[in-house]
């Protein structure tokens, strides 16, 4: 399986909201043994075992909204469709804190999501969305997905980052179908499942 997280490369953009998908595969590849050390097809790779799956870890050195490329060439290497892909990130359309495992569907206004379904020409690909509104209006999406971590945020996002490496391991271990059982939830203080 290919699990490839979205982010930005450079050291400016390493805590903000829009690297969710890269802090994600960094705690796998940490909780995993898996070195990210290698670069191919334009991203920073790294092979090994999730249980007892063969995974290959990926970050897209691309920047986020040409995160298609690397995709597609990566597939391609491995010799996968895209059933076999796991696509994580952040998303402003849920709560900060939430998560939610989609089996397929639109961008829902992402760029990196949105660059994916364009070089790979389909949509049927699973996604891990990690939920960034912060609860008040955001008036530009743009700057708030870029701009870095509150101070008060960073005990939160450790707690986020463990929920969502654990729900990509159950992704790559059990299915789909018992991940999104297990690990599609609520934000803390919402009473309703996201959509």
């Amino acid at each position: 399986m290919l699990v490839v997280g979205l982010g930005n490369p450079g050291p400016e953009y390493v805590f903000t909201p829009h690297n969710l998908g890269f802090l994600t595969v960094d705690r796998i590849a940490e909780r995993n043994s898996i070195r990210l050390s290698r670069y191919e097809c334009r991203a920073l790779v790294g092979q090994g075992r999730v249980g007892e799956r063969t995974v290959l870890l990926a970050k897209p050195q691309t920047f986020m909204n040409l995160s298609g490329q690397s995709v597609k060439g990566l597939l391609e290497k491995l010799e996968l469709g895209p059933e076999r892909l796991l696509v994580i990130h952040d998303d402003l359309d849920l709560p900060w804190m939430s998560l939610r495992i989609r089996p397929r569907g639109s961008a829902g206004g992402h760029h990196g999501v949105e660059d994916i379904i364009r070089c790979l020409g389909r949509q049927d690909f699973l996604r891990l969305r990690l939920g960034i509104h912060p609860g008040h209006p955001v008036r530009d999406g743009a700057k708030f997905v870029l701009a870095p971590f509150r101070s008060g945020q960073r005990e939160e996002l450790e707690r986020l980052l463990d929920a969502a490496s654990a729900a990509a391991e159950s992704i790559i271990t059990e299915g789909v179908e018992k991940a999104m059982a297990a690990h599609n939830r609520r934000a803390p203080g919402t009473d309703r499942e996201e959509e």
